[in-house]
């Protein structure tokens, strides 16, 4: 069987990653191209291509039309209301779970890196090979979550899960991509429910390991801001 053309390669990888909500632009598909061989399954080229771009910074791998970017004017409260179309794909830049007390939340994080974990009133030791699973419960967020969200144009928007979101939580990594669809912004603020939100999935490696090493301070300031009684 003959190899395929380069351009043939790349005309399939950038029509299979736009069918997943992350189309990448030129310069990205020029640079990844050269790192693939060209005999390889064409399936096995385009989940090797979604894999990579869903570790990037999505504002210098994707593209930036109009249609697949916020609006100027999405983070204005003076707009009380607007439906973004969409598709347009953001990363997570930050998750907060305003369902529980951040005291409560530094706690759970110091239980688990004392290698704790709870079962009803009961704390549990477990040991350090458990700790992928045991402790995980510890983490759950309970929601619900308030995101920073960027578009591939670096326009910054928060948003607030009105209906929980499988794979939304503090547990999900920093630069997960969402693709938004037929969604609502209220008075500058994205409102996200199951029907308007697909999670694709990826991480940032160095902003997820900054945001989980810096969380519990984080928490900390934040509730010590806001009193002992704060609930996020």
């Amino acid at each position: 069987m003959a190899t395929p053309s380069p351009d043939d390669v790349a005309a399939s990888i950038q029509a299979y990653l736009s069918s997943r909500g992350v189309p990448p632009s030129q310069i990205w598909l020029r640079t990844f191209m050269p790192t693939i061989k060209l005999n390889s399954p064409i399936v096995a080229l385009q989940k090797t291509a979604l894999f990579r771009v869903l570790a990037t910074d999505i504002t210098t791998s994707l593209n930036k039309t109009s249609v697949q970017t916020l609006p100027g004017n999405v983070t204005n409260p003076a707009v009380k209301d607007q439906t973004l179309r969409g598709p347009i794909t953001v990363q997570v830049l930050d998750v907060e779970d305003i369902g529980r007390s951040r005291w409560s939340q530094v706690e759970a994080i110091e239980a688990q890196e004392r290698g704790e974990t709870t079962k009803g009133r009961e704390v549990i030791r477990v040991v350090p090979e458990e700790n992928a699973s045991s402790a995980e419960p510890a983490a759950t967020s309970s929601g619900p979550h308030k995101l920073l969200l960027q578009d591939a144009s670096g326009t910054n928007m928060y948003a607030m899960e009105l209906t929980p979101v499988n794979g939304i939580g503090v547990q999900m990594s920093i630069g997960t991509k969402l693709v938004l669809r037929d969604i609502t912004v209220a008075r500058g603020m994205c409102l996200i429910e199951t029907k308007a939100v697909e999670v694709i999935g990826g991480k940032v490696e160095a902003w997820d390991k900054k945001w989980r090493k810096e969380r519990k301070a984080r928490l900390k300031q934040m509730a010590r801001l806001g009193g002992d009684g704060d609930q996020g």
